[in-house]
């Protein structure tokens, strides 16, 4: 018998998952319907409990009969629920059919408990219950979306769900430094940062948004983040404190991101690191909140009205610049010979910083000493900074990228600085 060839008492672990999810399905929609009299009901805790129940013993039976069983049982439940939704839509005009959907979408829940996939069950069914109770959120944020929002998302999502997967990983051209899906993935960086600093903005205001986006976007990329913002500032439409205040912000992410990111990898760099590392973002996280701080009294052009959420332009432009970054590093290593790893470091460092930071780290654990991979890492990350500094003053304009240009600039000096005078690199 089926029960029999159950081991223990594995069989009521499924059955009380199914009926749980069921309840608590259940729970949310007797909620909404919390007022109507008894029998006005359509479905309540007791009915979901029971569709996840019955889903639960399908899953069960699905061990000695398959899978016909439950989808005899899915047909005749999907009848059940269509027949319920044209006789409240009759009586009460109203179409919406979310909770017939819910009863299937329990049902099915309660058949992958039964069939032992009890962790996908659990998180899809808490997953749905959020989505039920999140109505009112849901219908207030597409009123106050306009259709340009609606556009941007949408590119947004078949930039980076469609295309980007269906890039090859792998170097092409010369030296094969030419990788097309990450530089993809850069313009989607790009273009992302752009869509969340626009919603960012709007529902937080300016300074708040705009902290936000550069704290966030600077853990992915400072870079990405600097080409925003730059562009922000060359518009004229905010305050330019503000704007290298938070160019600033994720630029001083960098230098904490590296140094964990070194640390995990061969944590013998950690003590090398962590003095010239946490200058670097002392100085330039300090600045930005200064700048931040200050951008209150500057006077205004007026709040941001970004007329396009999602910049796909500017970030094609960037993927096409990263293209010629990459491919000039490589000419430069290949040209000149192999001059060490400084000179390595340094011509990585105008495209990425991860990248040589998880390779030198990398060979510190395997020959190479500490003291020659911290000033590679260092190097990279100032050349990195000089180049971000570039950006925000060629695009942005001297009001804000100035600032940016002369605290990037002084922060590379000192960790650099630092790192020549430690005795251990002398």
């Amino acid at each position: 018998m089926l029960l029999a060839m159950e081991s223990g008492l594995d069989w009521v672990y499924r059955l009380g998952v199914a009926l749980a999810i069921g309840m608590m399905i259940g729970s949310e929609r007797g909620w909404q319907r919390r007022e109507a009299s008894e029998g006005q009901r359509s479905a309540g805790l007791r009915t979901f409990a029971l569709f996840g129940l019955l889903g639960g013993l399908s899953g069960l039976l699905a061990r000695d009969f398959g899978l016909l069983p439950a989808a005899v049982m899915f047909l005749g439940l999907s009848l059940l629920m269509a027949s319920m939704h044209l006789a409240h839509a009759r009586e009460d005009h109203d179409l919406g059919a979310t909770t017939e959907v819910a009863g299937l979408i329990t049902f099915l829940l309660g058949l992958l408990a039964g069939l032992g996939e009890l962790a996908i069950a659990s998180a899809t069914g808490v997953i749905t219950v959020v989505v039920l109770a999140s109505k009112h959120q849901m219908h207030g944020w597409l009123a106050r979306l306009s259709r340009p929002e609606l556009v941007a998302a949408l590119k947004l999502l078949v930039i980076s769900v469609v295309l980007l997967p269906l890039l090859p990983n792998q170097g092409y051209g010369p030296w094969g430094s030419l990788n097309p899906y990450v530089i993809w993935w850069m313009v989607v960086l790009i273009a992302s940062i752009s869509f969340v600093g626009y919603f960012a903005v709007r529902l937080a205001g300016a300074r708040a948004g705009i902290a936000f986006t550069a704290l966030f976007g600077g853990l992915a990329s400072s870079t990405a983040v600097a080409m925003h913002l730059s562009r922000l500032s060359a518009s004229g439409q905010a305050r330019p404190r503000l704007l290298a205040g938070g160019i600033l912000l994720a630029c001083g992410t960098m230098y904490l991101r590296l140094l964990i990111v070194a640390s995990i990898v061969e944590f013998g760099l950690f003590r090398a690191l962590v003095m010239p590392a946490a200058v670097m973002a002392v100085l330039v996280l300090g600045a930005a909140a200064w700048l931040i701080g200050r951008s209150g009294r500057e006077e205004s052009a007026g709040p941001i009205h970004q007329s396009n959420p999602l910049e796909l332009g500017s970030a094609l432009v960037f993927g096409l610049l990263l293209a010629l970054v990459m491919l000039l590093g490589q000419a430069l290593t290949h040209w000149l010979g192999d001059a060490g790893v400084y000179l390595l470091a340094a011509a990585s460092g105008v495209a990425d910083v991860d990248a040589i930071t998880l390779s030198l780290s990398r060979m510190a654990g395997e020959g190479l000493s500490i003291e020659v991979a911290t000033l590679g890492i260092l190097i990279a990350a100032a050349v990195n900074s000089m180049v971000k500094a570039s950006i925000s003053l060629s695009i942005g304009g001297r009001r804000s990228g100035l600032p940016v240009m002369l605290v990037l600039a002084l922060a590379s000096i000192a960790g650099l600085l630092i790192a020549w005078l430690d005795g251990s690199l002398i």
